[in-house]
């Protein structure tokens, strides 16, 4: 394990994860690791070459040889995917690419492939970790550990607005039961199942806004600093 110091935030889609490790990697000059679009970026992979999502050697493979990186976006903007010099960052935000990626991630050969590529984002001067398995496995001697977490209405709403905002056409309903169905899947699944880590410390963003959180993180930091 490296020493570099990392921040981990886990918890379900829709909590709020992505904007505050964006706020924090900003603030403190950190590097920035958004682990769910890994997945997201086999599943596309997969779906694009036709690999099949039960074949876990064909996506361990699409999954070593992923080459890519993560720019925080400015201020309530979302960080660029760069894959291979090319921003697809609107594809693998895609509403429906987030499907795939909890296909993908049920599978033990892709999770072990994306290991040390994970780990090998901790650099100096330090890491924010975007994840549902980021404090639990992949960087268990991480000094701070969130666990961000919400309703599932009230992340199926958040997803609504944004989701109209794009003048894209949704249905309240249908994000909410794609949630939860996500939330089933990933909570249960037989590998690296999401959970808070035994040291994280748990915040409920149901009713808080970003920015108060953001607040009581930083305020964490402080004591790892």
């Amino acid at each position: 394990m490296t020493q570099t110091p990392v921040i981990t935030v886990d918890g379900p889609s829709g909590s709020g994860k992505g904007s505050l490790c964006q706020m924090l990697a900003r603030e403190l000059g950190w590097h920035l690791l958004d682990s769910g679009a890994l997945y997201r970026i086999v599943g596309l992979a997969a779906q694009k070459n036709g690999v099949s999502f039960d074949d876990d050697s064909a996506l361990a493979q699409l999954a070593v040889q992923l080459n890519v990186e993560f720019r925080p976006g400015k201020a309530g903007e979302p960080a660029a995917v760069i894959l291979d010099d090319e921003d697809i960052s609107d594809q693998v935000r895609a509403e429906t690419t987030g499907a795939l990626a909890s296909k993908v991630a049920i599978h033990n050969g892709v999770r072990e492939a994306l290991k040390e590529l994970q780990r090998s984002f901790a650099k100096a001067p330090g890491l924010v970790a975007d994840g549902r398995d980021m404090g639990t496995v992949i960087f268990t001697e991480a000094p701070l550990k969130i666990y961000l977490t919400a309703s599932a209405a009230e992340r199926a709403d958040r997803r609504y607005k944004q989701l109209l905002a794009k003048g894209e056409s949704v249905n309240l309903a249908a994000l909410l039961e794609d949630i939860q169905l996500r939330d089933e899947r990933d909570m249960n699944r037989a590998v690296a199942p999401l959970k808070p880590a035994d040291d994280a410390i748990i915040i409920d963003s149901t009713a808080i806004a970003i920015e108060d959180v953001f607040q009581q993180v930083l305020a964490e930091v402080v004591a790892i600093r």
